[in-house]
């Protein structure tokens, strides 16, 4: 069987999709997986287990330039790329019409079919009309956390909705080779604070005496950052910790994720790299400072936390998350 997923962002909605491999090749181990995805976030898809291609899409970057001859010329590329193989079954994770168009032009073997979302659900990017740009749809509960969402559109489409698997916590299967030790010989946990969106912000005095904290307990603090305001932000919280503060240098997401799984655990705000934490299975905190976690925090394992909801939570409530965290870790045998 021949599957294509079409999931083109953003970083942490292609990363809580991944939690479909496992499902797809527990059932079906002689499927082949290829995958849509943004470009910029290819790199990351290649590290996903069970992914025989990435097909990276330039969308984003096509829509500054959409009528040039060079974008001309890769948009024809991308066509013939998508067809060069035919499908048994393509799946679009995203329900935009951007995405539907994607699974919509891909080619199909015969008896093979295109699926996506019927409706809507709470808190989930849907656009209605892509139940008709594809040939199948199917219905999702309304309320319902983002990879469950996930995985049960996979399940309906391939017919495994009542399998067992469904009940148990997301996997996540990686081929990441090998684990890096921290720079600084003592263990490494990753402040992720960076976000997209400002109301997902927490305020820079909170990482600050947060991170003091964790090297007052004989941690490191890695910094990770994206772009020139998140770099200005990380130099300035290192400059004030000092020596056991690491500004994480610019890297693709295949090397971030690398060096994050050789970290002792990660805190970070409702983002992208948070996610990553969660799919690489590190004790982890996640901070919200609105009522999402419902539908995106971490479920299914002690060593995983929400701290806030529909507040952000102040210094001392993280700092309890995270060691409470930790002991959860050390019963469950997932420390480094």
């Amino acid at each position: 069987m021949r599957i294509l997923i079409v999931k083109l962002s953003s970083l942490g909605d292609v990363i809580q999709t991944m939690a479909v491999l496992p499902d797809l090749l527990e059932l079906f181990p002689q499927a082949q997986v290829d995958w849509v995805v943004e470009e910029a976030f290819a790199p990351l898809v290649h590290l996903a287990r069970g992914v025989r291609a990435v097909i990276p899409i330039g969308q984003r970057r096509w829509r500054k330039s959409y009528f040039s001859a060079a974008t001309r010329h890769e948009r024809r590329r991308f066509d013939a790329r998508l067809c060069q193989d035919a499908y048994d079954v393509v799946i679009d994770f995203q329900g935009l019409v951007k995405s539907a168009w994607v699974a919509r032009a891909a080619r199909l073997q015969p008896g093979g079919f295109s699926v996506t979302y019927a409706n809507g659900s709470d808190a989930c990017s849907y656009e209605w009309p892509v139940r008709y740009l594809v040939q199948r749809s199917v219905p999702m509960p309304q309320r319902i956390h983002a990879v469950a969402r996930y995985r049960l559109l996979a399940a309906q489409a391939l017919g495994y909705s009542h399998a067992p698997l469904l009940q148990m916590p997301a996997r996540y299967a990686w081929d990441i080779a090998s684990r890096h030790p921290s720079a600084l010989d003592r263990p490494e946990v990753v402040l992720a604070h960076g976000t997209t969106r400002m109301d997902n912000e927490w305020p820079d005095a909170h990482w600050l005496a947060l991170a003091h904290q964790c090297i007052d307990a004989g941690f490191s603090v890695g910094l990770p950052h994206a772009g020139p305001r998140e770099l200005a932000r990380v130099r300035a919280l290192a400059q004030s910790l000092g020596p056991m503060a690491c500004v994480w240098p610019a890297q693709s997401l295949d090397a971030l994720a690398r060096r994050m799984a050789a970290s002792a655990g990660v805190i970070g705000v409702d983002s992208g790299l948070s996610h990553l934490a969660v799919a690489l299975d590190l004790p982890h905190v996640q901070i919200f400072s609105q009522d999402r976690a419902w539908r995106a925090g971490p479920i299914g394992r002690d060593y995983q936390r929400v701290a806030g909801g529909a507040q952000a939570p102040d210094v001392a409530q993280v700092w309890d998350s995270w060691t409470a965290v930790l002991a959860a870790s050390h019963r469950a045998g997932v420390c480094s």
